[in-house]
């Protein structure tokens, strides 16, 4: 098998692990005799009376499947709130296990186009929130939360308006703020994030299962928390909007909900009759991933689960990591051009502040490497990029084409390159499936691509200028470089696979 070939066997069964069935099933049983009971992860939560579901984001319709399965006849209605198109997609995947039953108990609503609040997931957000508002002590609420939750369970505060609320949110992504901070300002303008859903439900028992999205799982940020008391403020939402020069742009609506909001966090109120539980995370597919790697023989690790950052910097940092692995290979690890790449690498490392960065851990693999063992580092995260262009792509392709232009910019200002002894594939790929607006997940590069779009006349440089890494991509081989998956069903943020192994050649 080629490189490329092992880096998407690795990707499928890290993303294999985290699809819902799978992790439904792992994490939930019911236990029927006597007293029902629900059992999470070991909790025993009784069913009093009556159990009910809500649930929203992009792998919610699979979690909803296989509850339904797991809950039976004890489940007494549910709503769903998913992505737009996904029962439609998954059924021309023959996906048929992630779709409900004919006669299901579960109401499904389709929204949030392109990932951005709609009126439709306004509509499905207004029907969670009545069936949560008239739940008793007695029942069970079970509320499953995956990543695309947010854009999914829009409820702005009156007299914001839901456009308003959008085009707030375009404009903060658009100048590259990270998710969390899109989180921390739904949450500041919403009725249901930071804990609304679960302040509506009381005083039913409300049991969270959750998909994690976001870096270092914090209950309070995927899908804008609306299970989990909020550790933030409307001083954090107002300084994220200075950050980004927009407090002086804000609509009136806006401005109003703001000033009239608490000054402090809701975190002191009582949360009691909630469990968040967190039952899929990118730390569970890529241990999978490492798992399968070191059964292909590749001495491999996990770099981190929480790789996040200016994408050029992050590709940056790929890079240092793969030069040193291939100096090693070269038995130059120890010379002027090691110390020079390690000195870049622990640079880089402090600038990103990456956390659970293993970069002791890299360096000391790199003392027992033998050239005759390929090695695989693996990682996951979310980068962050700035659009500046008008092209296709997404976050993935272009730290994919980052990192080959950074390696082969590095093999040409090296005489005898240790680069040139190597076979390398980066693969950078997003686990729902989805890369931007294409129908890519990611894609994969090497230096050796870069060399061929470089002969052929091709501007590499120009494609990154206009965020264009997906025409790029699709110049070569009919699409081949592409990570093409479709909807997975499932998202726990990206993952990165680096493989390297020696060459004969001198």
């Amino acid at each position: 098998m080629s490189l490329r070939e092992h880096a998407l066997s690795l990707f499928r069964s890290a993303v294999g692990t985290v699809r819902p069935a799978a992790m439904l099933k792992r994490a939930v049983k019911l236990q029927g005799d006597g007293c029902p009971q629900l059992l999470v992860k070991g909790r025993a939560f009784p069913i009093k009376r009556d159990l009910y579901l809500v649930g929203f984001g992009k792998a919610v319709l699979g979690m909803a499947a296989a509850a339904e399965e797991i809950l039976g006849d004890h489940l007494v209605r549910g709503i769903i709130n998913v992505p737009l198109g996904i029962q439609e997609c998954l059924k021309r995947s023959g996906m048929q296990e992630m779709l409900l039953k004919p006669r299901s108990k579960i109401q499904v609503i389709e929204g949030a186009k392109n990932n951005l609040p709609d009126p439709e997931a306004l509509k499905g957000a207004v029907a969670i929130q009545e069936l949560a508002e008239g739940l008793t002590t007695d029942d069970l609420l079970l509320v499953l939360i995956s990543g695309g939750g947010s854009a999914l369970l829009p409820a702005p505060i009156p007299p914001i308006l839901l456009k308003e609320k959008e085009e707030l949110t375009k404009m903060l992504a658009s100048r590259g703020a990270a998710i969390q901070e899109l989180n921390v300002v739904r949450k500041a303008l919403s009725l249901l994030k930071g804990g609304g859903l679960a302040r509506l439900a009381y005083p039913a028992q409300v049991v969270s299962l959750i998909l994690s999205d976001v870096i270092g799982d914090p209950l309070d940020i995927i899908a804008s928390g609306p299970t989990a008391a909020s550790s933030h403020s409307v001083q954090d939402c107002l300084q994220i909007l200075t950050k980004y020069n927009l407090l002086h742009n804000l609509p009136k609506s806006v401005e109003t909900v703001l000033s009239s909001s608490p000054a402090k966090p809701t975190a002191s109120e009582d949360y009691s009759h909630v469990c968040n539980i967190i039952i899929g995370s990118n730390t569970l597919a890529l241990d999978e991933a490492k798992r399968q790697a070191e059964g292909l023989g590749y001495t491999t690790l996990v770099l981190s689960t929480a790789i996040c950052g200016e994408v050029s910097r992050v590709a940056a940092l790929y890079c240092q990591l793969i030069r040193l692995v291939c100096l090693r290979f070269a038995s130059l690890g120890e010379g002027p051009l090691g110390d020079k790449v390690r000195g870049n690498l622990l640079q880089l490392a402090a600038e990103l502040d990456i956390p659970g960065l293993n970069l002791a851990e890299f360096l000391q693999l790199l003392q027992g490497l033998e050239p005759e063992r390929p090695v695989c580092i693996l990682a996951g995260g979310e980068t962050t990029v700035q659009l500046r262009g008008t092209g296709k792509g997404g976050r993935n392709q272009e730290l994919a084409l980052r990192v080959g232009l950074g390696l082969h910019r590095a093999r040409a200002m090296e005489t005898s390159s240790p680069l040139e002894r190597c076979e390398i594939v980066f693969l950078s790929g997003g686990t729902d499936g989805q890369d931007g607006p294409t129908e890519a997940a990611g894609a994969f590069c090497s230096p050796e691509l870069v060399d061929e779009a470089l002969q052929e006349g091709l501007d590499v440089e120009a494609f990154l200028s206009n965020n264009d890494s997906y025409t790029f991509f699709s110049q070569f081989q009919g699409g081949h470089h592409l990570l093409v998956t479709g909807l997975t069903g499932t998202n726990v943020m990206d993952i990165q696979a680096v493989l390297i192994r020696a060459t004969e050649r001198s």
